[in-house]
């Protein structure tokens, strides 16, 4: 059952996410989080150490929110190379969900925390590192089954894969244009074609 106290710290986390999402940590005043909730600064820091400590929270909801989407559509299908696509499919309406809750966590809080804040780097960074595996594994999975080339490189594909998505963000956000998002989820999409697909 869950107490009281987990509920408040539930509601906090949630109604501050998208404040820090789009402000960020340094820019995220007391007041911003107090003014927000209509709890008190003691009320908010009795459920969390400090800060930093909330900002943490309020980043992993975001991107639990994010992933869990993401999942969803890639049970579209059981097979490994379809789930691939899937995942582009997924990117595609990435710029128009994602503006919604103030931007993409992952962009906004690694550039944000790089040489700001040290543990909140090494969280994105975690967060990055398990997408990559994730992606690993679908094509390690697409290989076993024959789907996917035995030439491929698993995680260096995955690797790319990502790197092409998150860069492809950072331009649509930066330019606000969405044709970044779309022109790399085509760009991928062929590569999965002609050169993962068995």
């Amino acid at each position: 059952m869950i107490t009281k106290a987990e509920k408040t710290a539930t509601f906090i986390v949630e109604t501050v996410a998208p404040i820090f999402n789009k402000n960020g940590y340094a820019a995220t005043s007391i007041s911003d989080l107090t003014k927000a909730t209509g709890l008190t600064k003691g009320a908010i820091y009795g459920n969390f150490k400090n800060k930093e400590e909330l900002a943490i929270a309020a980043f992993k909801f975001m991107v639990k929110l994010l992933m869990k989407e993401l999942v969803k559509h890639m049970d579209k299908s059981d097979s490994p190379i379809e789930k691939l696509f899937l995942i582009t499919d997924f990117y595609r309406n990435y710029y128009l969900y994602t503006n919604k809750m103030g931007g993409c966590p992952i962009l906004n809080v690694g550039v944000d925390a790089n040489h700001q804040n040290s543990l909140l780097l090494q969280k994105v960074r975690t967060i990055i590192q398990r997408i990559q595996d994730q992606l690993a594994t679908i094509i390690e999975n697409g290989i076993e089954c024959g789907e996917i080339s035995t030439e491929v490189n698993a995680m260096y594909a995955a690797k790319r894969i990502d790197t092409m998505i998150q860069g492809a963000i950072f331009m649509a956000y930066t330019m606000d244009d969405d044709f970044y998002i779309q022109d790399t989820m085509n760009q991928i999409d062929t590569m999965i074609q002609n050169e993962l697909k068995a």
